[in-house]
């Protein structure tokens, strides 16, 4: 097929946009299963309480997924699209039976070395392939979808791994559905996804951006709008692995059972999944800077209030916030990188990006594991949220804005995004 012949956008590319859409589905599925259970099953399978010791397993999937991500942008020169979101299925496969079947805690961080690996892979791929496929107009709208279907996945798995381990009195038994999740995947993308490399020389005959003269010093922190979004991106990530991992021990010290906390653990995801929906599509529209510093700071907002909060309704209540302010900057995250980014180091730009925000796992569980056993969970909590509010201020400074504003900011001039 020529590249007269191949056309961008949503709607002229609807089939295999929905069909990445349902996929990614499955790639956040397999992070669900975790998310709300591995305290308890550290703790009921192998007698590990400590903070430390419960979030390496954080620590492994932060790392693998961090690299993974990076390896991705540099794959992409070798591999198709395709190829590499199979390859990211083929890793997913033997996690949940190492979890099944684990008997020590190693064979846990090694079944999160190899999720980390196929959330790299596979979330990355059905990224590019999203941004190939539908162009400039709806680039917010299309990561906005992608971003619901993959964490509405994680919050409503979250909630059926909690129930399962709940009603049974099995934690490993809530492990079972990722064996159906990751073979559905593999077959949906190996028999039916198609490469979009023909869309990517489309838009680069079609494009005006310029290539960057060092990606990776310009998406790290050289170029005004990439630099601010990866340390927005490292800081969100870092919060949300501090939660990942101290949530629900925080909210079992409160007294809530093992349902309650996976319906909690839930919330937070499952707003921020379904608010993308939203947030994705008003960055085609508004600022996306200003989006990004209001929803960094609504994060933060939130953590603190779950730092003070005793009530249940209380604690809903900042989770919802949680939710909202994370998909105000989630899916505008990755626009702002792809329309600051010529469509040939796009793969490349949003490998470093991911890597950076991924990376911010890792920090943040290394934190809480440590700060949490030296000061305590509440403590903890008040310095990320101090951090991330810290992290919307500087968006707000330092970025400009290119659509419509919602206050009086700095509007992007000519070369003024590069400015150092």
């Amino acid at each position: 097929m020529s590249t007269t012949d191949t056309k961008l956008g949503l709607r002229e590319n609807a089939q295999q946009f929905w069909l990445l859409v349902l996929i990614n589905g499955f790639v956040g599925a397999m992070v669900g299963l975790e998310r709300s259970v591995i305290p308890e099953f550290a703790e009921t399978v192998f007698g590990i309480s400590g903070h430390t010791a419960l979030l390496s397993f954080i620590v492994a999937f932060g790392l693998a997924k961090s690299f993974a991500n990076m390896m991705m942008g540099r794959l992409t020169l070798r591999f198709t699209r395709k190829q590499l979101l199979l390859i990211g299925w083929l890793f997913a496969l033997p996690v949940p039976w190492l979890l099944l079947y684990a008997n020590n805690w190693w064979w846990v961080i090694f079944a999160n070395l190899l999720l980390g690996i196929n959330q790299g892979l596979a979330w990355s791929a059905t990224v590019v392939m999203k941004i190939d496929l539908v162009g400039e107009k709806n680039r917010g709208l299309a990561m906005g979808i992608n971003e619901f279907a993959g964490y509405l996945a994680v919050g409503l798995v979250a909630f059926l791994a909690g129930y399962i381990a709940s009603s049974t009195g099995e934690v490993t038994y809530a492990f079972i559905p990722g064996i159906a999740f990751s073979i559905i995947g593999l077959f949906l993308t190996w028999l039916f996804v198609r490469d979009t490399h023909a869309h990517v020389k489309t838009e680069t005959a079609q494009t005006t951006i310029p290539l960057l003269r060092n990606v990776w010093k310009d998406t790290t922190w050289r170029h005004a709008n990439l630099g601010s979004v990866t340390l927005s991106g490292f800081v969100n990530n870092m919060n949300d692995g501090i939660l990942w991992g101290l949530l629900p021990v925080l909210l079992m010290s409160k007294g809530y059972t093992l349902q309650q906390v996976g319906l909690l653990a839930g919330i937070y995801p499952a707003v921020w999944g379904l608010g993308q929906l939203v947030t994705g599509k008003l960055g085609d529209v508004l600022c996306k800077k200003q989006l990004l510093s209001l929803g960094m700071m609504l994060q933060g907002i939130a953590i603190g209030v779950l730092f003070f909060s005793q009530a249940y309704a209380v604690v809903i209540a900042a989770l919802v916030l949680l939710g909202a302010g994370t998909a105000l900057v989630y899916p505008n995250f990755l626009s702002v990188v792809a329309e600051n980014t010529h469509p040939e180091q796009r793969p490349q730009s949003l490998g470093i990006f991911r890597f950076w925000r991924d990376f911010g796992y890792v920090a943040g569980a290394v934190a809480a594991g440590v700060f949490s056993d030296l000061f305590g969970v509440e403590f903890v909590l008040l310095g990320t949220a101090i951090l991330t509010v810290g992290a919307g201020i500087l968006s707000e400074i330092r970025m400009c804005c290119t659509k419509k504003l919602l206050w009086h900011s700095q509007e992007c001039g000519i070369g003024l995004a590069t400015q150092t």
